[in-house]
């Protein structure tokens, strides 16, 4: 059985629907009367006759067959008799929210589940997650939405504390998600399954997964190596030491294996590492912008040398150049600005003038006309901003995203503050960083993060592009 039933399915009973919202179950029957699910829901619970103004079900055995997803918030004591049933009514897909399985050392349950399910053809989500969210389906475990962005990005994790940190991240960053999994023990339906569904999805431009462990690393690999040769997938690793290690065995029963042989079997087959979940968000932004990087030559603009000097080291480390700038580009370049305390070479100094949002973006356009640039990338203080340019910082805003439409040419801002206490420099970066997220700009707050998303990046379109050689 495929995938597609689960994050597009027809008819969905949520086991333990309950009038109240709260008791530590979350409320997927209301989340998803909110989204606008068009499929028929069933509350299934037999203190009920009505739950939100749907008739509610006193068991799974009263729903009618071939539902395609029950959804499970039940104690672990009553799982067995739920996959029971679940399996005499032919329900394609079980999801169980339900913790107090192997990770609490009880791994003969789950035995016990997977054969009970299969007796009806009965696929496991889980248990010990939190489930699916597909922005097309409607069918979710959060109510937060996204408008009509573009949403290009799948995520599969073993969390689902996790899992629900990379959504709230994501909607903040404004990267449109397609499709989610938190898959939990993963005892059925695994790692693998999602990543090869996902990876055959053309709705799906970037992969994301959180994972502890691998049930079968050889099918898990295999997917990965397809998946990566159209699209990045992006993996950050929970368990690599040994205290690590034994703090996912309780959390999701994962059994971690040597992380140095794991770590180079991903990295072989295409799959980009990361540390954290953050640093996984600044790839994932990257890899969905307007214009991607496909080069290692940056051209770097700002106020200041200290930066620039900063920022060349930094790429220069991680293997990127910053080339001298064509005569014909320094010309035009100089006619905005006085040659004192000023260099046209690259990195571009633009002393004083670099706090002018209109030189910033005459300064964009002559490095989009340079040959020797791939990427441009113009560096802003939200604290300047505040502090002079506070009137212009709608306009400013507007008149860099003209200059970065203008160009064929990846350009991608960094927007750094350095006042973490005060909160009109907070408003002005988060209103500039709506703006430049808005128009499909990556933006990052440090350059050492903006370092690492573009070399992470490019690595991956390198191994890529040698694949289809």
């Amino acid at each position: 059985m495929g995938l597609k039933r689960l994050f597009y399915p027809e008819s969905i009973a949520v086991l333990g629907a309950s009038q109240n919202m709260g008791g530590g179950k979350i409320p997927y029957l209301q989340i998803m009367q909110m989204l606008g699910y068009k499929g028929t829901l069933y509350p299934v619970n037999p203190k009920y006759n009505e739950i939100s103004g749907l008739k509610s079900y006193p068991s799974i055995d009263d729903l009618p067959e071939g539902v395609d997803l029950v959804i499970a918030s039940v104690p672990a004591a009553e799982a067995l008799s739920t996959a029971e049933a679940a399996a005499r009514k032919q329900v394609k897909f079980l999801h169980f929210f339900t913790s107090g399985f192997s990770e609490a050392g009880n791994r003969s349950l789950e035995t016990q589940l997977l054969r009970e399910a299969a007796k009806g053809g009965t696929r496991i989500v889980g248990p010990n997650c939190i489930g699916i969210h597909c922005a097309d389906s409607r069918v979710s475990f959060t109510p937060e939405t996204q408008g009509d962005i573009s949403k290009e990005v799948a995520f599969f994790g073993q969390s689902g504390g996790t899992t629900s940190n990379f959504v709230g991240m994501a909607i903040a960053r404004r990267i449109g998600l397609n499709k989610v999994v938190s898959y939990g023990n993963q005892i059925d339906v695994a790692a693998e399954d999602y990543l090869a569904y996902f990876a055959g999805d053309e709705q799906i431009r970037v992969i994301a997964g959180y994972l502890e462990d691998i049930k079968n690393p050889r099918k898990f690999l295999k997917a990965l190596g397809e998946a990566t040769r159209s699209k990045p997938v992006i993996i950050l690793k929970g368990g690599v030491t040994q205290q690590g290690a034994r703090a996912a065995a309780s959390h999701t029963g994962a059994l971690s294996s040597n992380h140095a042989i794991w770590s180079s079997a991903i990295q072989q087959h295409g799959g980009v590492l990361v540390d954290t979940i953050e640093a996984m968000l600044d790839f994932v932004m990257l890899a969905v912008s307007k214009r991607t990087a496909h080069g290692p030559r940056l051209g770097f603009l700002g106020a200041g040398g200290g930066v620039a000097v900063s920022f060349t080291d930094l790429a220069a480390r991680a293997g990127f150049s910053l080339p001298e700038l064509e005569p014909a580009t320094q010309k035009m370049i100089s006619q905005k600005i006085r040659a004192i305390n000023t260099s046209t070479i690259n990195p571009v100094d633009l002393g004083f003038y670099g706090f002018d949002f209109e030189v910033m973006a005459y300064t964009m356009r002559a490095l989009a006309k340079d040959s020797n640039i791939d990427v441009i990338i113009p560096y802003f203080s939200a604290d300047y901003i505040t502090v002079a340019q506070f009137d212009k910082m709608e306009s400013g805003s507007e008149t860099i995203i003209e200059a970065a439409d203008e160009t064929t040419k990846p350009v991608i801002p960094v927007l750094s503050k350095f006042a973490e206490t005060n909160m009109d420099v907070e408003r002005v970066r988060v209103s500039i960083f709506s703006a430049f997220r808005k128009a499909g700009l990556p933006v990052y707050a440090t350059i050492q993060d903006l370092i690492s998303a573009t070399g992470k990046y490019l690595e991956w379109l390198n191994k890529a592009s040698r694949h289809h050689r």
